[in-house]
């Protein structure tokens, strides 16, 4: 009985545990608990239908735009990046490869190494994402973003050396799970918005410890599993890495070319003294002709005139002139000599260039020039003799832009002394109004009195927040230490052939800040207005 009881005990116990297994895993699938049937409703519905209990069960990681509400979100902006990932791949891993030929090259015929290339290189299929973007107010003329970037990428590197009569493959296996640059890690200076960038600069930092799971394979085996190698190798990476992530970095990247799109600024001043002219024409019946020259420079709407030598084919003027230079590289100075008329039309004498390329910076250079009718060299009248005019020119450029122009130039001097001392270009620009209010009328134009000198913005109609964003030069021989501008909102209209004027404010600035620190970049409360705020830039630059 004993052995029969043994044996019926053991039958039972394999027969009963199947069966038991097949029963619970058949009530398991009819009776589906309910939490997995919430679990599958939840899923089949939409992001914007999801309760926010249900959000925070799903996400493991909440977006910055939903935790910072001053974040916005930029899925278009992903979506965007999204698309031209396998296109900036293509691009970026053509550049990793030119630029490691150079290095490989190094390497090629030492340590019996006979060839390194890249068997395979991708930055994988899986774009960077920006989970918000914030934008930074400024008083400057830039666009400054904080982002909220984590890439967690699945690149693809195969390395083929070949060593003596071996050629083995090394697979780098770098696995970057999550890179995040929290809340005002990363800026974008942008100086020109929205679409025209002449650069941009990435400031990047106050970063966490990159945390980088690295994997090296040869020849299909994974070195870092040697036990201590993993960790060297990885400490390593780190901290190289680390050197380019963790502290301050600023990276300039070119967008566009300077010749292109971008806003030129003044760099320095052209000094032309136009001294004589000799056998002009003489476009007189009764009379000689009455020459004056004409200055002007490429790509500037502003011209200055010599004055009138009567009756005179050999005049002999004496006169210097300074006009302000943006782009020395392919600027013309242009000399046109016309005989005036008291009535009609003034005859033209002719025509010479002077490419501002050529001059050396500091040196006054002098040139005798055969006057043309026009630069063309197929045109027939410039084979008529017209006479010649002589100029001395001298470029001189700014103090801070003296090494784009001149290696050999060395500031030795005390910066203070040379804002002080010299001649300079004084750079106002008016750049906004806000509330300003006229009793009558709101037709708001700023107008500027500097030395006698008053230059006033365009109009803008009906508006108290007039936006003009316009620069006016002064070219002065000495420091605006001691000067005051006076800057005041007008507003006028016109009504049955009269004009009516209205201040809406003004402000006089003391330019001894300007010259000290280089440049001011205020907004001013105006005096005599309620509200009204005036928004200026001005720079003082020295040569």
């Amino acid at each position: 009985m004993g052995f029969v009881d043994s044996l019926l005990g053991i039958t039972g116990f394999g027969i009963g545990i199947p069966i038991g297994l097949f029963l619970g895993f058949f009530i398991f699938i009819y009776f589906e608990p309910r939490y997995v049937q919430k679990e599958m409703e939840i899923v089949s519905k939409s992001f914007e239908e999801l309760a926010s209990s249900s959000i925070i069960d799903l996400l493991p990681d909440l977006p910055l735009w939903l935790m910072s509400p001053d974040y916005e979100r930029v899925d278009w902006f992903n979506k965007f990046i999204q698309d031209m990932w396998p296109y900036f791949d293509k691009a970026a891993c053509g550049i990793i490869k030119s630029s490691a030929e150079a290095t490989f090259a190094e390497y090629i015929g030492r340590f019996r190494i006979k060839t390194i290339y890249f068997e395979h290189l991708t930055l994988g299929n899986l774009a960077p994402k920006i989970q918000g973007v914030k934008a930074q107010e400024s008083k400057e003329n830039e666009l400054i973003l904080d982002l909220a970037l984590r890439w967690a990428g699945n690149a693809d590197i195969v390395l083929a050396i070949k060593l003596l009569s071996l050629q083995f493959t090394v697979q780098p296996d770098i696995r970057l799970p999550n890179i995040g640059l929290d809340k005002g890690d990363f800026e974008i200076f942008c100086t020109y918005i929205p679409m025209f960038f002449e650069h941009c600069s990435f400031v990047d930092g106050k970063g966490l410890q990159p945390k980088i799971d690295f994997g090296l394979r040869v020849m299909g085996g994974d070195i870092m599993s040697i036990p201590g190698l993993y960790h060297i190798v990885q400490e390593i990476v780190a901290r190289q890495v680390a050197k380019l992530y963790l502290w301050p970095q600023t990276y300039e990247i070119d967008i566009l070319d300077d010749s292109i799109g971008a806003t030129k600024k003044p760099v320095g001043i052209i000094h032309v003294k136009v001294v004589r002219a000799k056998k002009l024409l003489d476009m007189d019946f009764l009379s000689t002709s009455d020459p004056y020259v004409k200055l002007s420079l490429t790509g500037e709407r502003l011209s200055k005139k010599t004055t009138i030598k009567m009756n005179n084919l050999n005049p002999e003027w004496n006169e210097n002139f300074k006009m302000i230079v943006k782009e020395p590289e392919t600027q013309v100075l242009q000399l046109q000599l016309y005989d005036w008329e008291k009535v009609g039309a003034h005859d033209y004498l002719g025509m010479q260039i002077v490419p501002l390329n050529i001059l050396v910076p500091y040196e006054k250079k002098e040139f005798n020039l055969d006057l043309r009718n026009s630069m063309d060299p197929n045109d027939p009248h410039n084979k008529k003799p017209r006479g010649q005019i002589t100029v001395h020119v001298t470029f001189v450029p700014f103090l801070e832009d003296s090494k784009k122009f001149s290696g050999s130039f060395d500031n030795n001097g005390n910066s203070k002394n040379e804002s002080l001392s010299g001649t300079g270009l004084l750079l106002v620009t008016v750049v906004e109004a806000e509330d300003v209010e006229g009793k009558t009328h709101n037709n708001p134009y700023a107008t500027i009195i500097f030395r006698g000198d008053k230059k006033k913005t365009k109009s803008i109609k009906k508006t108290r927040h007039p936006y003009w964003n316009e620069e006016f030069q002064f070219v002065l021989d000495d420091a605006p230490v001691k000067d005051i501008i006076h800057v005041e909102v007008m507003s006028n209209r016109r009504r049955i052939g009269f004009t009516f004027k209205e201040s809406l404010g003004y402000v006089d600035i003391n330019l001894a800040d300007v010259v000290y620190n280089g440049y001011i970049n205020e907004k001013y409360h105006l005096i005599n207005s309620r509200y009204g705020v005036i928004h200026l830039d001005i720079r003082w630059k020295v040569i």
